[in-house]
């Protein structure tokens, strides 16, 4: 039985516990031995656990404002007090199952991972075709990769002619066409042409392997974050023993100690908290937002520092062609035709638009051999035997042919040249909108929630990166970043600060994990929706920017409704100490004082009249 059924399941207990006992005792008129068995079996069966797991957290040196409530079951026992006993059992089960209903999570990360790879691979061998586990493949095995599966293993494309989506991967919302020589990534979907590839890693070398270890390294090193519960409760666990002390010593009678832990009972603590993050929790759902660990609520409004994936979440992730000119006679039938055709095999975000904007033009695609993409270097295949390269502009002024294009100004930002047997062709320019939304919210971050740094952290080309950070006014950057080294970097800037990573697609899913509060920006990935702890369903600025509200909301709430009722705690405290409250009268005044707090938390599932501010 996990802990929220346990604790769910004693809560239920005390209730009939504490109604079989109000029955027998002013209804039937039992015996006083028959009176008190209902609360004898719930002290036993729900009040020894709940000391029993109290006494770990002491062991571990966790010491919580619920430990008063375990003194104040045991002292109860002791004192023959069982009804105040049942009360406090009550209480500590009831607020523990509301905060853990608030912090259980959909799924597991590592669980979703784990069941997106396949467990079998399509061997290819002399006989035809053989199933095997994919932990038995080996380098240079031929594997099949039938339409519709996900590609199990790192290799290059031998035979077959399609496309496959890499968008988990890459976080970019393209399908990449492919072609035999071309590379293929493991966790990558097929489309709907049965592929043959040659295994060039290990499954647990291959990519999405990689990924996954970092994961769960991730998930393994997240740091405990001290609760808001916890924090009020090092100023108020002491406080409340000091005076029941005091009230035992100064009166010689214990049952004053009692009568003061039973009313000091944290409840306000332990129940409205969890009650102000479960109704902000449903207010987030209410507005697009799931909220997947509560602790983000808890937490956002402490953070310093922002920390932004490029594609998809400060743009739009969609790249499109805005210009092109044509060099030494050729025109776009034999030059963006030509690039279309080439692009068709990669997966670089211009591929796409390249291949968007011949498509709208009406070219046809060619036929392209020997395809080669080698890292920093741009494409290059050969088309009706003529080689074709796509390239950035450095590359072919370093080489020397790039005459004509000191006439175009250097931009930052997005572009290529395309060379045909070895002449400048083209120039090509792209746009990658900037979200209407960006300067502004990235302008109000600092004013209003103190944002001491905003920096974006993307996989994207620097020249690219530095177009955009100039677009929506953000200084630092880190550019051409692998999710190995995005999770090095935000780890190294939550070591300085509270942070927030907002990002999508699967290669941000380590950086989610690392940071302080993790936001998904969209449902591009399932992976990154369960590395988050909380997920944005709209792709929309304005939406981060009302967590951060509510978050504020949830947390004025919910100290509103635990200081006001640990202050009237405190005031219970005094009264019992003086002798004017006996044990079980002050865990009746704790609950009236528990409404009251509740009252107040239920507020945050209400939503006020605005939850922006830019």
């Amino acid at each position: 039985m996990v802990k929220f059924e346990k604790e769910k399941y004693i809560a239920a207990l005390a209730v009939i516990g504490i109604a079989l006992h109000l029955i027998l005792r002013f209804i039937v008129r039992a015996p006083w031995m028959v009176t008190e068995s209902p609360l004898w079996v719930v002290l036993v069966l729900g009040g020894v656990p709940l000391v029993r797991d109290l006494l770990i957290k002491l062991f571990k040196r966790e010491f919580g404002s619920d430990l008063l409530a375990g003194i104040s079951i045991v002292t109860s026992i002791f004192l023959d007090q069982y009804l105040a006993g049942t009360l406090v059992v009550l209480m500590l089960s009831g607020g523990e199952s509301l905060e853990n209903y608030a912090v259980r999570r959909a799924s597991s990360v590592l669980e979703a991972l784990a069941k997106r790879m396949p467990s079998l691979a399509h061997r290819k061998n002399t006989n035809g075709m053989a199933d095997i586990a994919v932990d038995q493949i080996r380098v240079n095995d031929l594997l099949v990769i039938l339409p519709h599966e996900i590609c199990p293993v790192d290799g290059i494309i031998v035979e077959g002619r399609g496309a496959m989506d890499e968008s988990y991967l890459t976080g970019e919302p393209f399908v990449i066409a492919k072609t035999p020589g071309s590379p293929v990534l493991s966790g990558a979907i097929n489309k709907d042409v049965s592929l043959t590839i040659r295994a060039g890693r290990l499954a647990v070398d291959s990519r999405y392997a990689k990924i996954m270890r970092v994961m769960r390294a991730a998930e393994e090193n997240r740091p405990r974050i001290r609760r808001l519960g916890d924090q009020l409760g090092a100023f108020y666990t002491p406080l409340a023993a000091f005076i029941a002390v005091i009230a035992w010593i100064a009166a010689g009678d214990p049952m004053r100690f009692l009568a003061v832990m039973v009313i000091a009972t944290p409840c306000p603590l332990l129940i409205a908290i969890p009650v102000a993050i479960i109704g902000s929790i449903s207010l987030s759902a209410k507005r697009g937002i799931i909220i997947k660990d509560p602790s983000v609520l808890e937490q956002i409004d402490q953070c310093a520092t922002m920390i932004l994936d490029k594609t998809g979440t400060l743009t739009y992730g969609k790249p499109y062609l805005t210009d092109v000119r044509y060099f030494n006679g050729f025109n776009q039938d034999d030059a963006l035709r030509y690039a279309a055709s080439l692009e068709r095999y990669s997966r670089h975000p211009l591929a796409g638009a390249i291949v968007e904007a011949a498509g709208q033009k009406g070219l046809n695609f060619i036929e392209v051999n020997q395809i080669r993409e080698p890292a920093g270097q741009g494409l290059s295949g050969v088309i009706n035997g003529q080689e074709v390269v796509i390239t950035n502009r450095n590359k072919l002024l370093d080489q020397g042919k790039g005459a004509g294009l000191e006439t175009i100004p250097q931009i930052e930002g997005l572009e290529c040249v395309v060379t045909v047997a070895g002449r400048l062709a083209a120039h090509l320019r792209f746009h990658d909108e900037p979200r209407k939304e960006g300067k502004s919210f990235i302008d109000h971050l600092n004013p209003r929630h103190n944002f001491a740094k905003v920096m974006i952290v993307s996989g994207d080309r620097e020249s690219e990166v530095n177009y955009l950070a100039r677009k929506v006014g953000i200084d630092l950057i880190h550019a051409g970043k692998s999710p190995e080294e995005k999770i090095d970097i935000v780890r190294q800037e939550t070591r300085q600060a509270k942070t927030v990573f907002l990002g999508d697609g699967i290669n941000d899913a380590p950086a989610l994990t690392a940071a302080t509060v993790g936001i998904a920006f969209g449902q591009n990935s399932d992976i990154t929706a369960e590395a988050a702890g909380a997920v944005i369903m709209e792709s929309s600025l304005a939406k981060v920017d009302e967590l951060m509200h509510i978050s504020r909301r949830m947390r004025a709430i919910a100290l509103q409704s635990a200081v006001g009722g640990m202050l009237l705690s405190v005031v219970g405290m005094i009264a019992a100490a003086l002798g004017l409250l006996p044990p079980v009268a002050g865990a009746i005044t704790q609950e009236i004082i528990d409404v009251f707090a509740v009252s107040n938390a239920l507020r945050a599932a209400i939503a006020p009249k605005d939850l922006t501010d830019f």
